[in-house]
């Protein structure tokens, strides 16, 4: 992680549907053979899942962990990760008549990275997790509207009592990552070593454009700045790159189709069939082996059997040139 020394499976699991899509059993069973294959690194956020019910406020992920954690001194086996900012303010109009969410609206009334904001996430994400501490914090949603010098001390405070260990940033711009490092640099502020970003195959169509996504830019500077490792979520964007079908008009593509995707998929799925491996597989490789930066990809399984189907991804091993192909894919 960073040059923190610390050490962390290849691939995180992300908790995110677990307590909500993903049942409690299903999320046990999980989180257990991720050990048993040598995973340490978990991943949750206080938000999770709000979306899914009208009413709630997040936390069910943390509360599942944090029930699965209190059994057989789990909590020292795992490299634990939360996040805060991202949760909305409370409000019946989050949800229409249907029980779907409001997204712009949650865009809107993120709770945001304010210190007091700050205070109250992680006080109630450690009393969910059950744990004195986590050993790394993100802001989840990078905030704007609030002094990065609040946030930054604020987070300073966290780590210097104890209940977090390391610092992490998402959904980010370059930009703002090289003022977060000076402003670290010149009050003696902990630096985040870790920057969890939408990073997978596909690169962004022309015109694309969010913050969320780890760009050419980004993936420059985080190269350059080996003291911050990239955690990829999202790496096989809900599981398309196994189903041409399911591509076709999932919300997930709308920002990556175009001819750049085409020629990469058609490179993918070529190399796929060399190493007999499933696209899906061979996208977690591809990230699994980059250096410069290293990239700890992020997987969120909804079920049991999709987990299985992303182990294979450990043991694949690329050639030069075959990794050269895949990156060089494109137009």
């Amino acid at each position: 992680m960073g040059r923190t020394g610390q050490r962390v499976s290849a691939i995180a699991l992300g908790a995110m549907q677990m307590g909500g899509v993903t049942s409690e059993a299903d999320s046990v069973h999980i989180l257990g053979r991720f050990l048993d294959e040598g995973g340490t690194f978990i991943d949750t956020a206080d938000c999770y899942e709000w979306w899914r019910r009208p009413g709630s406020r997040g936390g069910e992920s943390e509360e599942l962990l944090g029930r699965w954690l209190a059994k057989d001194g789990r909590r020292d086996k795992v490299f634990l990760a939360t996040k805060g900012s991202a949760l909305p303010a409370a409000s019946p109009d989050l949800w229409d008549a249907d029980g779907e969410p409001d997204w712009d609206l949650a865009n809107r009334t993120f709770a945001g990275a304010g210190a007091q904001t700050l205070r109250d996430a992680l006080d109630g994400s450690l009393r969910r997790l059950g744990t004195d501490h986590v050993d790394l914090y993100y802001i989840h949603v990078d905030d704007r509207r609030t002094p990065l010098e609040e946030t930054l001390e604020t987070l300073a405070g966290f780590v210097q009592a104890g209940k977090v260990r390391y610092l992490g940033w998402s959904n980010v711009r370059t930009w703002r990552l090289e003022k977060i490092r000076r402003l670290c640099e010149r009050n003696g502020w902990p630096l985040p070593v870790a920057v969890q970003q939408e990073y997978t195959y596909l690169r962004l169509r022309g015109g694309a454009d969010t913050p969320s996504v780890a760009t050419a830019e980004q993936l420059d500077y985080l190269a350059e700045h080996g003291d911050q490792t990239l955690v990829s979520y999202s790496p096989i964007l809900k599981g398309v790159y196994d189903d041409p079908a399911k591509r076709t008009g999932h919300w997930a593509m709308e920002k990556y189709a175009g001819p750049d995707s085409e020629a990469r998929l058609a490179v993918l799925t070529e190399i796929a069939a060399e190493l007999a491996v499933t696209p899906n597989q061979l996208v977690l490789a591809w990230l699994l082996h980059h250096t410069s930066p290293r990239v700890v990809p992020l997987i969120g399984p909804r079920t049991p059997e999709q987990f299985e189907a992303a182990l294979p991804a450990l043991h694949i091993k690329l050639t030069d040139d075959q990794f050269t192909r895949l990156t060089a894919a494109g137009v």
